[in-house]
């Protein structure tokens, strides 16, 4: 029997629902997802199997114009998506206005198949989702399917993995069958943790911290984890840890339930908060933090 294998990153503006999509194909919440714009920062991949192929997904960072060293970084990763992949998902919604034509011409200059996938069509009526079909149709030249889907309400998901076989090369697996993502579970412990900060501060907050598991203990019953959340500034410190550290305390907690599920086993959590100057544009921090390898 023949076995298709192949990459398939999945790129598009902040906000259209990718990384809700990407949990959806893969079975598993790989991707944290918030209201925030901007909460992808690092390439996640996840896994699918089928009888006769196997697809790796990536979903990239949002596109943007980058402000500051950290967003250089997080569009790094979209350029090498872009570059390394057998299929393109460019995932738009009915409510995207996607105005970057610098980035449709990269699209455009590509020889890899492009699936459109165009999210929350329940929002919309089948008029105005015929005509932003036709837009996209003479924007992207290499379009080969769009797929209307609604992610939140999980309709014509599964007709996006069809589609993607469809344009697999002929090739071995690339992982072992039983394999989800490639990525450590100290990574997916960050991100439990990065999620809920999203999740409980506003504005700049969230933007401003990254998490670092200092370490990582698995003993029988128990998982011993200390995490270091930082911030850029003294006075992100305080906003961090709340009126008598009530505010990191709610982290924790919303944080540790996750980690138990995920683990499977109990889970002592030990946060504390720490001050990197503007570690967003300084090259050794991040590097650091594992964003310029």
């Amino acid at each position: 029997m023949k076995h298709f294998s192949g990459f398939v990153n999945i790129i598009g503006n902040p906000n259209v629902g990718k990384s809700t999509l990407m949990n959806l194909l893969v079975g598993e919440s790989l991707s944290i997802i918030t209201p925030k714009a901007q909460t992808t920062r690092r390439s996640i991949r996840g896994i699918v199997n089928g009888e006769d192929f196997q697809i790796v997904f990536t979903d990239t960072p949002g596109i943007l114009k980058p402000n500051y060293l950290l967003q250089e970084n997080m569009m790094k990763f979209v350029n090498t998506a872009m570059e390394d992949a057998d299929v393109i998902l460019f995932v738009t919604s009915i409510n995207d206005h996607f105005t970057d034509e610098e980035f449709i011409q990269k699209l455009n200059s590509v020889k890899i198949p492009i699936i459109l996938i165009i999210n929350k069509i329940d929002l919309t009526t089948q008029e105005k989702l015929e005509s932003l079909a036709d837009n996209w149709r003479m924007r992207i030249k290499n379009l080969k399917q769009i797929i209307p889907v609604s992610a939140l309400a999980k309709f014509n998901v599964e007709t996006v993995i069809g589609t993607i076989t469809k344009f697999l090369p002929e090739s071995p697996a690339y992982f072992p069958p039983g394999e989800l993502t490639d990525l450590s579970q100290r990574f997916f412990i960050s991100e439990m943790i990065r999620e809920k900060v999203f999740i409980n501060y506003q504005k700049e907050i969230p933007y401003a911290t990254e998490i670092i598991i200092e370490s990582f203990k698995e003993e029988e019953t128990i998982v011993r984890i200390r995490a270091v959340i930082y911030v850029e500034r003294e006075s992100q410190k305080g906003i961090i840890l709340g009126h008598k550290g009530e505010a990191i305390k709610r982290v924790g907690i919303q944080s540790r339930k996750d980690m138990e599920k995920f683990l499977g086993k109990k889970v002592f959590l030990e946060m504390f908060v720490k001050v990197k100057e503007d570690w967003r544009n300084n090259k050794n921090v991040m590097r650091e933090f594992g964003y310029d390898e």
